[in-house]
C-alpha cells in the first residue's frame, strides 16, 4: 500500500460506523479473542473498552503486531493497524483463567459505559464479548444476563434475544428463567408484544420486507390438542390470532421438535422458542463459532458472541474469534440497514 492509499485508508475509517467493544469476563477469553481482530477487516472504526496494560498482555499470546493508541473521540485520523482503547481499570489485577469478584464491578462497568456510549449517539452500536454470570451475582450483584442488564439501562420494559447462525434466526419469549417458571412467565400480551418487535427489526435491522415468523409451541407436540398442556390453547395460539388480525406474517404454535427441519425452515425467517433451551441448542449445533447474540427492542444496536468464557483457554492461544467476527459484521450490518431505513423515511 502506498503512503497516498495508507492516508485515504485512514481518514476513511472515520466516516464509517463507530463500533464499542467491551472485551468481557478479565479472566476468560474475552482479551483473546478482541486481540486477533485486524481492523482493516471491518468496515467500521472499531473501539475496545477495557483495561489497557490486560489487553496489551494478552497480545503477546497472539503475537499479535496491532498498536492500541487512546480512544480520542475527536480524533479525524486513525493509523493503519491500530485499534483506539477506551481505558477502563481493572478493580484488582487479573489472573488468566482464574475468576475474582472484586472485577465484577469492572465487568457492568464496561457495559455501562458502552451502553451509555450508544445512548448518547457517541458510539454506533455495541459489540460485547462473553462474561460470566455466576462470578458477578457472588459478588452481590443480582445479573441474569447481558439482554435484561441493557434493558434496565435503557428503561426498556421488554427486551427480546434473537440468536442468528448463518439464515437462522431464533427469538426467545423467555430467556434465563429457571424451567420451572417458564410457563408462569408467558402470558398472552407478552408474545404479542414479542412478535411485534421482532417483525419491527427484521424489518428495520435485517431488511426482511415482510418476514415470516414461526412459533414454536411450549409443550411436547405443541400440547397434543390440550392433552400435554393447554399453554398453546390458552396463551400462544391467542397470541397468533391478534397478530394475524395486525397483518403480521405469523403462523403457528409448531412442535418444536419439527420446526428446526430443513422443510419446515424454507419459509421461515425467524423462529420464536418459547424457552432458552429449545431453541438454542439447535442453533448452535448449526454454527456455534460463527453464530451471534443481538439484542432487539432496544433503542441501541447491540450483538455479541453466542458462547461463554472458556476459562480454561484463556491466554492459551487457541480461542477463536470466529463469533466475534460475526457479531461485529451483524453490528455494522444492522446499522447500515438502519441508517438507510432512516434515510429513505
Amino acid at each position: 500500500m502506498s503512503n497516498s492509499q495508507k492516508k485515504l485508508s485512514e481518514m476513511a475509517k472515520t466516516n464509517l460506523p463507530l463500533l464499542i467493544i467491551s472485551s468481557g469476563e478479565p479472566a476468560g477469553i474475552g482479551p483473546d479473542i478482541v486481540n486477533q481482530i485486524i481492523p482493516e477487516e471491518f468496515e467500521a472504526r472499531l473501539v475496545l473498552l477495557g483495561d489497557r496494560d490486560l489487553l496489551e498482555q494478552r497480545a503477546v499470546r497472539y503475537k499479535s503486531s496491532i498498536k492500541f493508541i487512546p480512544y480520542d473521540p475527536l480524533t479525524k485520523e486513525v493509523p493503519a493497524n491500530s485499534l483506539e482503547v477506551l481505558h477502563l481499570p481493572l478493580s484488582r489485577p487479573c489472573q488468566t483463567g482464574q475468576l475474582d469478584q472484586a472485577n465484577a464491578n469492572y465487568v457492568l462497568g464496561m457495559l455501562t459505559r458502552a451502553c451509555k456510549g450508544c445512548l448518547n449517539n457517541e458510539f454506533d452500536a455495541m459489540v460485547t464479548a462473553p462474561i460470566h454470570k455466576e462470578i458477578i451475582n457472588q459478588a452481590g450483584f443480582a445479573f441474569t444476563g447481558h439482554t435484561e442488564f441493557l434493558a434496565n439501562i435503557c428503561d426498556i420494559e421488554k427486551p427480546l434475544m434473537l440468536l442468528v447462525a448463518g439464515a437462522l434466526r431464533v427469538a426467545l419469549v423467555t430467556t434465563h428463567l429457571p424451567l420451572r417458571e417458564v410457563a408462569d412467565a408467558m402470558d398472552e400480551d407478552g408474545i404479542v408484544r414479542i412478535v411485534q418487535i421482532l417483525n419491527l427489526d427484521l424489518q428495520l435491522k435485517f431488511g426482511l420486507s415482510r418476514p415470516h415468523i414461526k412459533v414454536c409451541g411450549l409443550n411436547p407436540h405443541a400440547g397434543e390438542g390440550g392433552y400435554l398442556g393447554k399453554e398453546e390453547i390458552n396463551i400462544i395460539s391467542p397470541a397468533i390470532k391478534t397478530l394475524k388480525q395486525q397483518d403480521i406474517n405469523v403462523s403457528g404454535p409448531y412442535p418444536a421438535d419439527t420446526v428446526f427441519t430443513k422443510e419446515s425452515l424454507q419459509d421461515a425467517d425467524a423462529i420464536l422458542a418459547m424457552y432458552h433451551d429449545q431453541g438454542l441448542p439447535v442453533l448452535k449445533h448449526v454454527g456455534f463459532h460463527n453464530a451471534i447474540n443481538t439484542t432487539l427492542g432496544l433503542p441501541i444496536i447491540r450483538t455479541s458472541v453466542d458462547h461463554g468464557t472458556a476459562l480454561s483457554l484463556a491466554g492459551s492461544g487457541h480461542s477463536n474469534p470466529g463469533s466475534l467476527f460475526a457479531a461485529i459484521n451483524s453490528a455494522i450490518s444492522q446499522y447500515n440497514l438502519l441508517k438507510q431505513h432512516v434515510a429513505a423515511a
